[in-house]
Parts: C-alpha cells; sequence; structure tokens
C-alpha cells in the first residue's frame, strides 16, 4: 500500500466501512490524543471514483472511521480559533491507499482495523459479515481471517434470523444474549407475537430460559436426550445458532418416539436378568434415598426414570427399603447369620426352578378360568401397580398453557374425578396426595399387595377403582372417548362452560360468526358479518351471561365439544371429528357383523363347556 497525506475534504467514509452511518461514531476516548498529537496511525483508503465535491482525486475510508472524524473536529476547531483561516497541518490525514474494486478485501480491513481498536458490538459484526457473505466470502475464510471459531462466527450471523427491531433492542443492550439466543430459533411470526408483547407495558414478556418454555408451547425438548435415532426418525428439530443444542419441534412425535425406545429399553433389561425394570413417568420421580443397591442376584430392579425434559435416568439395581430390610432378616435366619455357618447350597437348580415356575403358571391361568373374579381384581392390581409385562401410562393431561392447564384444573369434570380418585386412594390404602392411582402405586410387595387388597373388596367397589384407573389411562383426543362419550350420553353441559381460556383461544372470523348464529341468531350474525373477531366473542359472552340487553342461552356447548361432534366450516382440521369418525366406523363394522353369530358346532373346542364358568358369570352379573 502506498502512504500519503490527503486532505480531509478529499475524504469521505466508505460504505465498506464498518462504522459507516448517518449518525458521526462516539470519539470522545480519542479525541484528546488527536488534539495534542494529532492522527498517528494511517486511515486505510482507496480511490474513490466520486469526490465529495465532484472533482477528481477523492478517496473514501475502508478504515479509520473514527480517526476521520475526530481529525475533523480538531480542525474544524482550530479553523475557529484563527477566525475561519485553515491549518495546513490538521488539514491533512496519513492515509495507507488500497488497490480499488475489491470490496471484500475492502470489508475484511475494516473490521480487522477496528477489531484491534474499539471492539464492535455483536449486531455490528453481524452486519459486516454479511457484507462479506454477499461478496462471496464462505463462513471458513471468515473465520481464518478474523482468527475466531467457526462457531463464534455461525453465532453472529445467527442474528440474520432475527427481524430488525429486534437487533435493534439488543445493540441497545435492552435485552440480554440468552433472550436473544432463544430469539434466533423463533419464526417471523413469534417474533412479531414477542415484539408486540414488548410494545405493550401491561404484558408479561418472557426473556432468557422462560422465552425458551414460550416458543415450545411450555415443553422444550432437547434432541440430545432422545433415545432413538433422531435423523434417522425424520423428526424436524429447531437450533439457535448461539449454541450447540437442538430442539425437538413436534413434542407429541417425540414422545411417541421416545416411549417406544424406553419399553425396548425396559424390555432389555429384563432379558438381561434383571428381576424387573419399572418406567418412572414424568409425573412421579425416583429418589435413591428411598431405596437400597440391590445386584441381580438378589432381586434388584431397574428404575427408567422420565422426566418432562425428554431425559432418561437410568437407576440399575434397586429394591426398595422394606425389601432389603425383609432380605436381610431372612438372610440372617436361613443362613445362620452370627453363627460361622457356611451357606446353604439351593436345593434346586435354576433350571428346576423354571421347569416348577412354567408348570404351576400354566395350572393358575387355567384353573383361573372359572375364577373370573380373581382375574379381574388382578388385572386391575396390574393396571395400578405395573410389572414388566404390564407397561401404564396415565394420560399426562400436557397443556400448552398455562391458561389451558388452570381452566382443566379448575372445571368441575376433573374436581369430581379427583373426589372419586381420593376415595380410591384411601380404599387401597395409598397416600391421597398421590396424583395418580396407576402408574406404579404399591407397597413393596408390588402387584401382589395390590392384589391382596382388592381381593378384599366387594364388586361394586372394585368396579369403582375400575373406572378410575381406566379414566386415567384414558388417552386424551382419542376415538376411545368419542366411543366412551357416545355410549354413556355425555352431556358436555354438565361439565363444562364457556371461559375466559375459550374466548382467548378463538381467532377465526368465519367461526367467531358461525357461534354468534348458533347463540344470537342468524340476524344477529349476518348484522355483524363485517365486525372483528373481538366483537363478535363479545355478542357471544353477552348472550351467554344475558348481559348488555341480550337474552341469555343457557347450556351452550360448541360444536366440537357436544357428543357428537361437529365443525362450524367445511374446511375440516377438527381432531373430535376426525376422531368421532373413526369411533362410528368401528361401531358400524361390528353391527354389520355381530358377535353373536351362532358358533360354528364343528370349530375347535366348540363341544366343551368350561365348568362353573356361567354360573360365576350369571352371580356377577346379578
Amino acid at each position: 500500500m502506498k502512504l500519503e497525506f490527503i486532505p480531509l475534504d478529499k475524504l469521505v467514509v466508505s460504505k465498506a466501512n464498518m462504522r459507516h452511518g448517518r449518525k458521526a461514531p462516539d470519539v470522545s476516548d480519542i479525541l484528546p490524543t488527536v488534539r495534542s498529537r494529532g492522527v498517528l496511525q494511517p486511515v486505510i483508503v482507496r480511490a474513490h471514483c466520486a469526490p465529495p465535491k465532484g472533482e477528481d482525486g477523492g478517496y473514501e475510508i475502508i478504515a479509520g472511521s473514527r480517526r476521520f472524524h475526530a481529525a475533523k473536529i480538531v480542525a474544524e476547531e482550530r479553523r475557529a480559533a484563527r477566525d475561519g483561516a485553515a491549518d495546513a497541518e490538521t488539514a491533512l490525514l496519513p492515509c495507507a491507499i488500497l488497490d480499488a474494486g475489491d470490496d471484500a478485501a475492502a470489508v475484511e480491513a475494516s473490521l480487522i482495523e477496528n477489531l484491534a481498536r474499539l471492539d464492535p458490538d455483536e449486531v455490528t459484526q453481524w452486519e459486516t459479515f454479511t457484507r462479506l457473505v454477499k461478496e462471496g466470502r464462505r463462513l471458513e475464510d471468515i473465520a481464518v481471517t478474523f482468527g475466531l471459531p467457526d462457531l463464534a462466527v455461525r453465532r453472529v450471523l445467527a442474528l440474520g434470523n432475527l427481524l430488525p427491531a429486534i437487533r435493534d433492542l439488543y445493540r441497545r443492550e435492552e435485552i440480554d444474549a440468552a433472550t436473544v439466543r432463544h430469539l434466533t430459533m423463533a419464526s417471523k411470526s413469534q417474533q412479531k407475537a414477542w415484539l408486540a408483547l414488548a410494545d405493550d407495558p401491561d404484558s408479561y414478556v418472557p426473556t432468557g430460559h422462560q422465552l425458551k418454555a414460550w416458543l415450545f408451547g411450555g415443553q422444550s425438548i432437547p434432541a440430545r436426550h432422545a433415545l432413538f435415532d433422531i435423523e434417522a426418525s425424520g423428526l424436524a428439530t429447531v437450533a439457535d445458532l448461539f449454541g450447540d443444542d437442538r430442539y425437538v419441534a413436534d413434542a407429541d412425535a417425540f414422545w411417541t418416539a421416545q416411549n417406544a425406545a424406553i419399553e425396548a429399553k425396559r424390555a432389555a433389561y429384563v432379558e438381561q436378568g434383571w428381576a424387573d425394570a419399572i418406567i418412572v413417568p414424568p409425573s412421579d420421580h425416583f429418589s435413591t434415598w428411598e431405596y437400597e443397591k440391590a445386584g441381580k442376584r438378589k432381586g434388584g430392579r431397574v428404575y427408567l426414570d422420565v422426566r418432562a425434559s425428554g431425559e432418561v435416568i437410568v437407576h440399575e439395581g434397586y429394591i426398595s427399603r422394606k425389601e432389603a430390610a425383609r432380605l436381610a432378616k431372612a438372610e440372617g435366619s436361613d443362613n445362620g447369620a452370627g453363627t460361622g455357618q457356611k451357606q446353604a447350597r439351593p436345593e434346586v437348580t435354576s433350571t428346576m426352578q423354571t421347569y416348577i415356575d412354567l408348570h404351576r403358571h400354566a395350572a393358575v391361568r387355567a384353573a383361573m378360568l372359572v375364577h373370573p373374579r380373581v382375574a379381574l381384581r388382578l388385572m386391575v392390581a396390574h393396571a395400578i401397580a405395573g410389572s414388566h409385562l404390564w407397561r401404564i401410562t396415565p394420560e399426562p393431561q400436557t397443556a400448552r398453557s398455562d391458561a389451558v392447564r388452570e381452566s382443566i384444573d379448575n372445571s368441575k369434570a376433573e374436581a369430581d374425578f379427583d373426589e372419586h380418585r381420593r376415595a380410591v386412594l384411601a380404599v387401597l390404602g395409598f397416600s391421597p396426595e398421590e396424583p395418580t392411582v396407576t402408574g406404579g402405586n404399591c407397597d413393596g410387595y408390588g402387584v401382589v399387595g395390590v392384589f391382596q387388597r382388592l381381593l378384599d373388596l366387594p364388586d361394586m367397589v372394585v368396579m369403582d377403582v375400575i373406572a378410575i384407573v381406566m379414566g386415567e389411562t384414558l388417552a386424551s383426543g382419542s376415538a376411545a372417548v368419542e366411543a366412551v362419550g357416545i355410549e354413556i350420553g355425555v352431556d358436555m353441559a354438565r361439565y363444562w362452560q364457556a371461559d375466559d381460556v375459550f374466548f382467548e383461544l378463538i381467532r377465526d372470523r368465519e367461526v367467531s360468526t358461525r357461534i354468534v348464529a348458533e347463540v344470537a341468531g342468524e340476524n344477529v350474525a349476518s348484522a355483524n358479518r363485517q365486525e372483528k373477531t373481538k366483537t363478535l366473542k363479545r355478542i357471544v359472552r353477552d348472550h351467554l351471561d344475558g348481559v348488555g340487553g341480550r337474552e341469555r342461552r343457557a347450556h351452550w356447548v360448541p360444536r366440537w365439544m357436544a357428543f357428537p361432534p361437529d365443525a362450524y366450516t367445511a374446511r375440516g382440521g377438527v381432531g373430535t371429528v376426525a376422531a368421532h369418525a373413526k369411533a362410528q366406523a368401528a361401531r358400524e363394522i361390528v353391527r354389520l357383523h355381530p358377535s353373536d353369530d351362532e358358533p360354528d358346532p364343528t370349530a375347535p373346542g366348540a363341544g366343551m363347556a368350561l365348568p362353573g364358568l356361567d354360573e360365576e358369570a350369571d352371580r356377577l352379573a346379578a
């Protein structure tokens, strides 16, 4: 590069300069030095095709904008001190002249020069790096040029995912790095929604880690917690380029695959010879202080502690403290503990034990055919306590927002169910504070302990237990809900009425208009068809409450929630309607092919009667 002193009036700041802008940069830190010593470090310039005043010989500043502005201030001060006469020394600026035409080289020179002086903020770096990318520089080239890791460059470029308004907030340090990091994962619509909250002084604005939960509807699941191959599964993931974490976009799809992988892991542990492998659902927690270590030979179990974040923590070789105490007592009495006697050799070999177990198992299940009362209670015990052959998971009732969760918790249906659940917990001897009856509730005796309690209960009480067990394990949104609701004839108006959350979730004007027609009549709907959704919802509220001079409409239930459900438009996309159609299809198949056809007399076992079975069934029916 050639070094020359160039007059200030022949210099302008290049657009390739990272500090180019309408507003002059802050030079307060270097101004005293320039006043006393002048500009010591040459600025970097190149020939400019359009000089400031139109004459030939102009240059544009690639790096050194702050020195240029400081020099102009000093020159103006000295001119004022000389009554308008220019100072020849301060009117010249030392410059290093670059070759013309290479914009990328100019941008790099600007940033390298400035990184060595006043650290630019990340937004300014992003603007500069973006210009380099447009000039054809690869990410790896940028990283090598500025001596930065690839990840650091990616972090800066990630700011390009943000709306300009959010970048400005970050530049002004009105939001922190954690908030920006999570906003890089947000869609443009989510960013706009977040900005609307930030602009509203009465709204809660999620920031930091709370913002991540807001973006993912209350459940953010890191992809690293998956027990299955995320890439092979085809599940979409979202990554913030500021960090290494990726998050699953579809939580429901993740849990479908994750639960299958957990079940496979559980089965593998049982296959390895562990006494049992128990899945601890997210609603519960495995506390190691309530258990003691025990190996395979001492009946140790494996506990798969599933967290709401998707993480699965494996605890190998544990038994409850009660079991440990009982085993220690049994070993002390059977093995002559404290007497110095040698442990006795088992009476039967492991192969003989298997032979005995399988024959006894075959005999018990054959005899149980004529004892459905016993079989019923054993089945309920398995549904409550679980085993390595039974995996029972209570419906988690996952809500996408705290408002929806609160609406469910405060509903009459939930209150009625919880009241009966507490009664069942008391009957079975469980703590009234247990959140569910199912999902692993038991004492140290497991299924057997629950089974013994059920044997002492009359049939009607067992039926109450079954109703709670089935209610807890009935999948939300499934066709089974529709089938049961139609069979029973559920009247939703007994359990539900429109609340603030319901109205908040209605966003469609066409749907709102049809609801107005349903509640207030077609004339009112037609007169207000051009109104905003907010106005239409207010009309519906007034009719339901009977205020504002509007006639009260009692016991109204939207079509989506009724049994059977229906849609308001022809667009589709109503899950309850689709589930109902599936339930009705199954019902139609049964109607066309009833199960009470005459049995085939030639079928194997057709003439064989099970002694006592009919009598037992009649007794139960009575």
